[in-house]
């Protein structure tokens, strides 16, 4: 096989329950791999509190130079309760951090589609629910979350702290780039999300969003303040195409919309730039069921299906992925964390292998939306 045709994937099962659901997606690119006669080669490195334990920090530089010379990085999860002692610094969050900036991803994407078969998971009506397919486009390396000057001053009392929102006209016009582009891709519409009634940086988002919407003839742009959005999400969720928002109010909102599609352990996302892509679940390290095989490895399995479309490109594959976890679902299988009153509920290790028996038996070509 020419080395061309070699894709290389860097796994970082990292915290919690990241090591268990790395595996089954890890498992599940290897099933793809064998099928397309395609070969991927996966291999892992430590991350998170998993890094701190072994190198006593939390992204090693052996880790994020691996993950940079890869075709893409799938990521577990990183938290460890008992290293919140630790300075904030050196605190397994760090890593996360640390992987965007060098990686160079500022767009991520959080596809939310409900499955018919778990319209009775959610939080919400099934009337308001039913037929829930958006796309969050969150920015990732501006905003409060990067901003300086930031930090704790003073002593006791006195302690004051600060952070800063800024953004720029560029960091603003590339990710709106990529919401209209992938809205032309779906159902062309963007709702773009911001606070312009307060918050200057949001006016200058504002601003530029609609510039750039002019090179997008074809796409209708609505503008929403960040409360309002959050109640909408909710009220009327079938409304929503494409969400593009910045990082802050991304993470909040992103988390939110997890609970239409049935719960956070159903969601995957991507993290795109100027290098690999960084691809993970939505859920954190959920320390409180690590260990016990129990968590839902579909939003890993999601996320591996990301990978192969946007970064191996393997579309194809991507969808025969997303087709078979459709039918698993559709065949009852449920994690506890889908599980209604009454049913059974399956582990960790049940699920991926239900998912890979149905990707060897599917049809090729379909895709459950």
């Amino acid at each position: 096989m020419p080395e061309g045709l070699r894709r290389r994937v860097v796994l970082l099962p990292g915290d919690g329950i990241g090591p268990e659901v790395v595996i089954e997606a890890a498992q599940v690119l290897q099933a793809v791999s064998r099928r397309a006669a395609v070969p991927i080669e996966l291999e892992e490195h430590a991350v998170g509190g998993a890094a701190i334990e072994r190198f006593r920090e939390p992204l090693p530089e052996e880790t994020l130079a691996a993950a940079g010379a890869a075709d893409a990085v799938l990521l577990g999860a990183v938290g460890v309760p008992r290293l919140d002692a630790l300075p904030r610094g050196e605190r397994p969050e760090r890593a996360l951090l640390g992987l965007r900036k060098g990686l160079g991803v500022f767009a991520n994407l959080r596809p939310v589609r409900l499955h018919p078969a778990l319209e009775a998971a959610s939080p919400l009506r099934p009337d308001i629910v039913r037929g829930t397919d958006l796309l969050i486009v969150r920015e990732l390396t501006g905003g409060l979350y990067f901003g300086t000057p930031r930090g704790v001053e003073g002593e006791g009392a006195a302690r004051r702290a600060r952070n800063t929102m800024a953004y720029s006209a560029s960091e603003i016009a590339r990710i709106a780039r990529v919401a209209f582009e992938a809205a032309r891709r779906r159902r062309k519409k963007v709702t773009s999300v911001d606070k312009a009634n307060i918050l200057e940086v949001s006016q200058l988002w504002r601003d530029v969003v609609d510039e750039t919407a002019r090179a997008y003839p074809d796409v209708r742009l609505e503008h929403l303040y960040v409360d309002n959005a959050a109640m909408q999400l909710v009220a009327r969720p079938n409304d929503f195409d494409v969400i593009l928002t910045e990082n802050l109010f991304g993470d909040i909102l992103s988390d939110e919309a997890a609970m239409l599609a049935g719960g956070i352990g159903m969601l995957p996302s991507a993290s795109l730039g100027e290098g690999p892509g960084l691809y993970e679940p939505v859920h954190g390290s959920a320390p409180d069921i690590a260990g016990r095989g129990v968590a839902n490895p579909l939003g890993a399995i999601l996320s591996a299906a990301m990978l192969l479309r946007h970064s191996l490109g393997l579309p194809a594959e991507a969808d025969r992925i997303e087709t078979a976890v459709g039918q698993v679902l559709d065949a009852g299988a449920r994690t506890a964390d889908l599980a209604r009153p009454g049913e059974t509920a399956i582990s960790t290790r049940d699920m991926g292998r239900r998912v890979r028996e149905a990707l060897d038996r599917g049809t090729p070509g379909e895709r459950v939306r």
